[in-house]
């Protein structure tokens, strides 16, 4: 049979939900060997197209057909067996088996007349896998005890032992280092060149020219265009992802700042490997903390907020000093943390978007003990319309809302605690263009009534783009500090990977 151009092609799918429409007439087509970028906002449908894909959705209208083939019946096992594999944000491992057991974890290599397991074949071959992807993992470490670069090939490697043709990765680079960035890279070429086609979601612009070949846009559920990566700037991206252009995406208004509300000085831990940090946080500023990861940026977080202890050093609230805080005191005293882990840090999935928010204020908003839901509906409602949740109801189960609408439950709970001091870990990570926008303004809103905001972040135009002042952390230790005027992208890299001093001055 003649080969036909696409490996992958989706025709007019259409998916429907109790009022709501995920997907309509969308198409995508995916080519041997190429990495094909999906792009839209959180709610656009990818995850749902995706998912189709997967087996996991049956599609209401539109076809699917996998090389020139069209698929009958919907499943994950039959997906599994058309050489479809998908690697999700949130990892599929089993944490507490091994390396070798997690990749072979579908079909057991077998001896004795298929009677037992060949543990020693299954290493060999999780070995030969991994050296494919010139990974180095030791097959017999725990799944969870690897570092999340490491579990990414360990799921790549599990897709392997499939007939792979198509890859999906989700949002594969919102938790690695750049060194662990370009290793990923490296091993999607390898695959590509093997002809197997990688369908790549992101939403971080400035990696797709060095990954990707082509770009489908989705937006409300509609696809929007295919276009050649190499023929389509960041802006037209962004212009046709939102539908309109978003002009300046940082919303600040820099004003004279106000009385200090957090100094910490000579902060020092053994146990996170903070060394002397010296910072001050006054009323009206936006105040960045810059790093590569793993240069204790979300340590110093949770130890301003009480969270993690100390063994030298002090932390004061208004000029007062704190001894044997707690994350309850801190929220008494006034200050909010949007941690950079919202699922696991930020959030009880379980629960339902009004019970998230009102989370953290119950003493405040209940101070005799008794609930009163009229109220409770009242402030959600308000903080649903202020920061555009899109929820069906506030009874909405939290795990069931995107990312995005997650991140924004998670700065209402905050909000809601009406905090002096908010310290904002990551606060735009895996989250579209449109809501990092809003998230902007409403940071910018916290300064304008005089709250103190500590922002860190990876991204260093929005660090440029909202901070008063920049602290820059090289391992363990604030290696440099900037105000608005003289801070640059060049001189905060410089820093933050060790650059000698004279290096600095770019």
């Amino acid at each position: 049979m003649e080969q036909t151009e696409y490996l992958l092609e989706m025709k007019n799918i259409s998916k429907f939900f109790p009022g709501v429409k995920a997907l309509d007439q969308v198409g995508f087509t995916l080519k041997r060997g190429e990495v094909h970028v999906l792009l839209g906002e959180n709610g656009a449908g990818k995850s749902t197209l995706m998912k189709v894909l997967a087996g996991a959705y049956v599609p209401d209208a539109g076809e699917v057909l996998v090389e020139g083939k069209k698929v009958e019946r919907f499943s994950p096992r039959r997906a599994q067996s058309l050489g479809v594999g998908i690697i999700y944000q949130e990892f599929n491992l089993v944490p507490y088996i091994n390396v070798a057991q997690n990749i072979f974890i579908d079909e057991f290599p077998k001896k004795w007349f298929n009677m037992r397991i060949d543990h020693k074949k299954m290493h060999v071959d999780a070995d030969s896998l991994l050296a494919s992807l010139s990974m180095n993992v030791d097959t017999h470490a725990i799944a969870q005890e690897l570092p999340v670069a490491q579990q990414q090939m360990v799921e790549v490697a599990k897709a392997l032992t499939h007939d792979l043709k198509i890859l999906v990765m989700d949002e594969p680079t919102s938790a690695l280092s750049d060194r662990e960035i370009e290793k990923l890279f490296d091993m999607i070429r390898a695959l590509t060149a093997k002809g197997i086609g990688i369908i790549f979601i992101s939403h971080r612009l400035q990696e797709i020219p060095l990954i990707g070949d082509r770009i489908t846009i989705l937006r409300d559920g509609k696809y929007i265009g295919t276009r050649e990566v190499r023929e389509t700037t960041s802006d037209q991206m962004v212009s046709m992802m939102v539908g309109r252009d978003l002009g300046s995406l940082f919303h600040r208004d820099f004003q004279k700042s106000g009385e200090q509300v957090l100094k910490i000085s000579n902060l020092s831990s053994k146990k996170t490997g903070l060394k002397h940090i010296n910072l001050e946080l006054n009323r009206g500023e936006i105040v960045g903390i810059a790093g590569l990861v793993g240069s204790g940026r979300s340590e110093l977080a949770r130890a301003a907020f009480q969270a993690d202890k100390y063994e030298e050093g002090e932390v004061f609230f208004f000029g007062e000093k704190i001894k044997h805080g707690n994350p309850r005191k801190a929220i008494q005293r006034g200050m909010s943390l949007i941690p950079e882990d919202r699922k696991r840090q930020g959030l009880s999935l379980i629960l339902t978007v009004a019970e998230n928010i009102v989370l953290s204020s119950l003493s405040k908003l209940y101070p005799t003990g008794f609930i009163s839901f009229k109220k409770e509906d009242e402030i959600v409602k308000k903080y649903i319309k202020d920061l555009r949740i899109a929820t069906p109801h506030s009874r909405q189960i939290v795990q069931n809302l995107s990312g995005g609408n997650q991140q924004k439950v998670v700065l209402a709970k905050c909000l809601c605690t009406e905090a002096e001091i908010y310290i904002f870990d990551e606060p735009t990570r895996g989250i579209d263009v449109g809501a990092k926008g809003e998230i902007y303004s409403f940071m910018n809103e916290l300064a304008k009534m005089g709250k103190a905001v500590l922002m860190i972040s990876s991204e260093l135009p929005e660090i440029i783009g909202m901070c008063d002042r920049i602290y820059v952390m090289r391992e363990g230790n604030i290696v440099a500090d900037y105000n608005k005027e003289n801070a640059t992208q060049e001189k905060i890299i410089a820093h933050a990977m060790g650059a000698k001093k004279e290096e600095c001055t770019i």
